[in-house]
Parts: structure tokens; sequence; C-alpha cells
């Protein structure tokens, strides 16, 4: 198969719909990341997305929609916290779990009785979705347990000769994947951080959102995963990321004491040049949006300039920080040093 790489413009959006509509996939930019796009309704088209990732069936994908009228037949019910966080958040990078309906394909859902939907708010995504009529299944373009992309050159890279067409529009302004939130049951429950933050949503809703003790830790045995991102090693380089805990001192400190060929930092804006490794730096420190925005095109340089293993700086724990520390925890493996 070849990929065609084309420049965002009514044509290419017109191609974009047509393969929709026959159950083709296409890549394309959202706010978050690139994604893989099929018809959520046609199992066989999702399919393919699984097939072109690499990615276990048993890991559960995301609807995209452009308009609260799109919910019909893909949810069961829209629960009054989800009407909520809406009229708050959407369009925009926040994804919601919610009762499946009887419309939305069970391979999309992993089988799940639930299923996640959000509405973007990237131009371009919402110009396919009206082109098409289709609310599409959209996981990251990378290749199963790789960084996400967030420019269509490393959507190619991972994509070529896998799908028909990566629509070009420039780079992903957030750089992670949206938030994951389930709004069933008795309280709300973060099952994966993003841009929008727990605190965001408490403010909104008016009480404790729950978060997911996989955000931080591995499922145990036998545990299912409501949400992408939970379950296997993700966004991971092909070096062996660590990541140190502790001052810039015992940082620098440790890395004079493990610095060999093919030892990287992977560490904080300024923090470089006082370094004794070479090092490729990830966002300012104690601000997740600037590191959300950097950290998958920062892996995939390590693994550009052929890093080996990667001693990582660790970034904090809460607001869009959160999101940056559970994407680089399994990309690490659950590797952590206490320095």
């Amino acid at each position: 198969m070849k990929t065609q790489v084309l420049p965002v413009n009514e044509q290419s959006i017109t191609l974009a719909a047509q393969l929709l509509r026959q159950g083709d996939l296409v890549a394309l930019p959202t706010e978050t990341v690139y994604g893989i796009a099929a018809d959520a309704r046609n199992g066989q088209a999702v399919h393919k997305i699984f097939e072109a990732k690499g990615r276990p069936q048993d890991n559960p994908l995301i609807v995209h929609i452009c308009g609260m009228e799109m919910l019909r037949g893909i949810v069961a019910e829209v629960p009054p916290r989800a009407e909520k966080l809406a009229a708050a958040f959407w369009p925009g990078p926040l994804t919601m779990v919610m009762p499946r309906g009887r419309e939305v394909s069970e391979v999309t859902c992993a089988g799940l009785d639930t299923v996640g939907v959000r509405m973007p708010s990237h131009p371009v995504v919402q110009a396919v979705i009206r082109a098409s009529g289709v609310a599409f299944a959209a996981p990251s373009a990378n290749l199963s347990g790789k960084p996400s992309p967030t420019n269509a050159q490393d959507t190619l890279a991972d994509m070529d000769g896998r799908l028909p067409l990566i629509l070009d529009g420039g780079e992903s302004a957030v750089g992670v994947e949206s938030t994951v939130v389930s709004v069933v049951g008795e309280h709300p429950m973060l099952l994966r951080p993003g841009y929008v933050t727990k605190e965001q949503m408490e403010a909104v809703l008016g009480e404790e959102v729950l978060v997911s003790p996989a955000i931080l830790e591995k499922l145990q045995e036998g545990e299912v995963a409501r949400s992408p991102g939970m379950k296997y090693k993700h966004y991971a380089p092909k070096a062996q990321v660590t990541l140190l805990r502790g001052s810039f001192a015992a940082y620098r400190d440790y890395l004079a004491a493990h610095a060999e060929p093919g030892v990287w930092a992977l560490c904080f804006d300024g923090e470089g040049a006082q370094l004794p490794v070479p090092s490729i730096e990830y966002g300012r420190n104690h601000d997740g949006v600037t590191q959300a925005r950097h950290l998958f095109t920062a892996l995939r340089d390590l693994d550009r300039q052929g890093a080996r293993v990667v001693y990582a700086r660790c970034p904090e724990q809460s607001g869009v920080s959160m999101a940056v520390y559970n994407r680089l925890i399994r990309a690490a493996a659950f590797r952590v040093v206490n320095l």
C-alpha cells in the first residue's frame, strides 16, 4: 500500500471523508496527538486499526464526534456528570467513558459495556467528521508501544505502507493524549491524565474525582483496561528509560557515576549544558504544559540519536504534570530510582 501525505485543504478532507465512509483508515492531526481514524460503527474497519498499529485487541479505542447530537447510538445514556463536563471542556482534550450504545462496534470497545467518547477541538478533525458523517474510533498513530506522534513526519515513520492517507496539519498543540474520566458508577474516576486536570474537573463537578491506581502503577494481573494507556508498556523509545526522582544536583551526580557511551539524559530546559552526558530537554521544570508538548518528540529524538540508556528527570505528579509522569513511568516500564 502506498501512503499519501497531503496538506490539509478541501480536496484532501474530501478524500479523507471518502476513505472513512468506505471502511478505510486515515491518519490525521488532533489537538492532542496524531490519530488513526476508522468508522466506529464498522467493526471490519476498526479491526484495520489494530492491524496497522500491532495493538492488542483488548485495548479499547476512543470515539470522536463533532456535536452532542452524534452521541445518539454511540452511548446508551449521557449521565448528568457528562453533561456538566461537556459544557465546560468540549470541544477539547477530554474523553468521557459512558455506557456503550448499540451502534458502536464491539471491536471499538474491546467487548466492554462502556465506550470512551471525546469531541476534539482541532479544526481538521471536525472538518473530516462533518464531511464524512462518520463518528470515528481513533487511537494515536504510532506502532503499539512507541511514543505517540505529534506531527505528520513521525506518523509516516511508523505508518508508511500501513494506511492510505495522512493529513498534514502541523504540530499538535497539547502533545499528549486526552484526559480520560469515567462518569459511570458512584464516583467519577480519572483513568488517564491529560491536559484537562483532575482539579479542573472537580471544580466543575463540585465533587472529588477519584484517581485510578493504574495511572501511577501497573494494572494487577487479570484487571480489565477501561481506558487506552492503562494496561501495556507504552510511549517507549528503543532505549531503556529510567526515571530519577530527586534534586538536580543529585541527578547530575548520578549521571556522572553512570556516564558511558550510549547514556543520555532527558532533562528540563536549561539543564543540559550542566550535565556530563549528552542530553535532550523536554520542557520547563514545574511546567507540565511545556513538558507535555515536547515529551514525545524528545523520546523519538533519543531514538534518532541512538541512545541506549536514558535517565529522565522526574516530573511532578499533579496538574498537567501528572499526564507527563504517567507517560514517562510507562516508557520506563515502571523503573524509578529515588535519589
